[in-house]
């Protein structure tokens, strides 16, 4: 059986840019990751435990190589100390745990925050290759064939309306929930030979390395949520966590992302210091019109124009939703957007909904509140409606 992981380097860039910063402000902290999937798989995802188990064994044998170290090194923002370390590094087997309870697969890496956070990302997309392993795959790829060139074309008549004031950009998100690295490399290696003008990157950082892409991405819910434990007052974690950025990254990596107790305390937070720090937003749920509509006038609020600024969607997109979202907000403010399950996954069976989140930071419980019912995770109700209530955070988002 070939193994799903190839590398070390196939995880989203995110990982390696929080992995930095964490690195250097809080190198002691410990952290527990919990695995979820959200939806009704067709089979028992229990069933994969003694494959996930040996996965999880070829991951932790793996190092980076030379050369890829040496491409890090070659990111302006990847510090010497950081890409040191890497040459070194190698994930533990102790730190994380495949069980089964019934019909469910329960995953928790639990120790060194800069250590388990790396493994979210090989969790998922190892869990979910081994479940599309069990259905018909020539069947799969054939129609995601035609799915794909089925964006191409949209896109490409699309490139014949008028032209707009800021260009159409958008990106590969999809590694988490891919069908398969094989055909994950099929969907990018596509993109960028027939779409050169709108296909900008991939959060992928094996491929974005593989085929000279840009590599994409800055920080992750994980990120600010670690700061509700790293003792300063909640009400200030965000205005922490950016700060802490600011400083680790001087002007590189400057989109910050926005929902991770509602978009609306994160704008109280967001002042003209960090508004001008930072490029641009992320938007990652709710709706994303009135989202967008929100930033634009924090901007205008502030007196900055949003076309200098960038605003970044990223919520279960497709191709006619990125364009729509193009067309409602192309002539005020410049945009990209990250494409994931509908570009890496789009067959005729049902993605997986799989996460795999932090949910508690040196001792203490940590919270998502979502803009989007159903999205947020905790395993401490009380600590759930305390950050509410700190917050102002209306419903059960």
């Amino acid at each position: 059986m070939n193994h799903v992981v190839r590398s070390l380097l196939e995880t989203d860039l995110y990982k390696f840019t929080m992995w930095q910063a964490l690195l250097h402000s809080h190198p002691d902290a410990v952290g527990e990751y919990e695995f979820r999937c959200r939806n009704a798989p067709a089979y028992p995802l229990a069933e994969l435990k003694d494959d996930v188990e040996r996965e999880l064994d070829h991951l932790c044998s793996l190092m980076f190589t030379e050369d890829e170290v040496a491409y890090l090194r070659g990111l302006r923002f990847i510090k010497s100390d950081f890409a040191d370390l890497l040459t070194l590094f190698r994930f533990q087997r102790k730190f994380i745990h495949v069980e089964t309870d019934g019909p469910h697969l329960r995953i928790r890496a639990t120790g060194p925050l800069v250590h388990v956070m790396g493994f979210e990302i090989f969790v998922l997309y190892i869990v979910n290759e081994l479940y599309f392993r069990r259905f018909d795959r020539e069947l799969a790829i054939a129609e995601a064939r035609v799915r794909l060139q089925q964006k191409v074309d949209e896109l490409r008549a699309f490139a014949r309306e008028a032209p707009r004031a800021t260009p159409f950009e958008f990106f590969d998100f999809g590694v988490r929930r891919r069908f398969s690295g094989e055909w994950h490399d099929e969907v990018v290696a596509t993109l960028a030979r027939e779409l050169p003008q709108f296909f900008k990157g991939t959060s992928n950082v094996y491929l974005a390395y593989k085929y000279g892409l840009v590599p994409i991405g800055t920080m992750a819910h994980e990120y600010l949520q670690a700061y509700q434990a790293f003792g300063v007052r909640l009400r200030d974690f965000q205005k922490a966590a950016l700060e802490d950025w600011v400083q680790e990254y001087r002007g590189d990596l400057g989109t910050a992302l926005t929902d991770v107790v509602g978009m609306d305390a994160f704008l109280d937070d967001f002042d003209l210091y960090f508004a001008k720090l930072f490029d641009g937003l992320r938007h990652d749920s709710g709706d994303p019109v009135e989202w967008g509509e929100k930033a634009l006038a924090h901007y205008a609020r502030l007196r900055i124009d949003a076309r200098t600024k960038r605003l970044v969607f990223s919520d279960a997109l497709t191709v006619p939703k990125a364009l729509s979202l193009y067309r409602h907000f192309a002539d005020r403010t410049m945009l990209g957007f990250g494409i994931g399950t509908k570009l890496t996954n789009d067959t005729p069976f049902q993605a997986l909904n799989i996460v795999m989140k932090l949910t508690r930071c040196n001792g203490q419980p940590v919270a998502k509140l979502s803009d989007s019912p159903g999205k947020s995770m905790c395993t401490d109700e009380t600590f759930l409606a305390y950050l509410r209530q700190v917050f102002h955070h209306p419903g059960e988002g």
